[in-house]
């Protein structure tokens, strides 16, 4: 992909993760879930393991139906394989990386988590904010996690930054996901829109939003990552 292809791509996805970020961030995060249309109610206890999305609007499933949304997507693939997981979607529109961290508390706190699939970070690069605190807010979600008992297998997206914000910015923030997911041992994500990202037929009116042809694809990115996990857990 050359530069101005990834540059274009790229606006497009922070474009989708940052359209909500009109409002002020969310602060009580049951309240925040409601106003996604994908987001489940709290993790029960149960034989299923939890797989936990911890995101912005493009894992809340903006402007679909729920059972457009790409998590409700994968959960139909993981039933028609006979996995025993159940996925529990916590994407918050317009969040940046401060409020997912506050959240995780509160999160983590529902019940045993199998998988942790975290996509945070965009909203930051949307607003120019701090690299330095983007690291720190990653570094600790991703620490309280791998301290959790029994420790969830651990899945990082990574986000860019706007080209407008310059090539030094940009590189810093695109360091930051590969960087945190080898400190955490967790498997890397680098493009969760791939496919669909500026492509037309794969998004709503607005032009940013994925539509349900969009959202299909983005389930089938997710599945070729997540598949190989989900069988290794389940045959353990």
């Amino acid at each position: 992909m050359n530069n101005r292809i990834r540059a274009r791509v790229w606006l497009a996805v922070m474009t989708i993760v940052g359209a909500a970020c009109s409002r002020p961030e969310a602060t009580d995060s049951a309240a925040a879930t409601q106003k996604n249309s994908a987001v489940a109610a709290p993790i029960p206890v149960a034989e299923k393991g939890t797989i936990l999305l911890l995101g912005t609007s493009i894992t809340a499933g903006y402007g679909l139906d729920p059972a457009q949304a790409w998590s409700s997507l994968v959960q139909l693939k993981i039933d028609s394989a006979g996995l025993p997981f159940r996925v529990v979607n916590a994407g918050v529109s317009g969040e940046t990386s401060a409020g997912a961290r506050r959240r995780t508390d509160w999160l983590f706190g529902q019940g045993p988590v199998a998988v942790l699939m975290v996509e945070t970070g965009a909203n930051d690069g949307l607003r120019g904010q701090s690299v330095d605190s983007l690291r720190a807010n990653l570094d600790a979600i991703l620490t309280q996690a791998s301290a959790l008992t029994p420790r969830p297998v651990l899945i990082v997206a990574g986000m860019e930054a706007l080209p407008n914000l310059g090539r030094r910015y940009g590189d810093q923030f695109r360091a930051v996901f590969p960087e945190m997911a080898a400190r955490h041992d967790a498997h890397f994500l680098p493009f969760l829109l791939d496919g669909v990202a500026g492509v037309e037929s794969l998004n709503q009116a607005d032009g940013i939003h994925p539509n349900a042809a969009g959202s299909r694809r983005v389930a089938r990115n997710v599945w070729r990552a997540l598949e190989p996990i989900l069988r290794t857990l389940a045959g353990s």
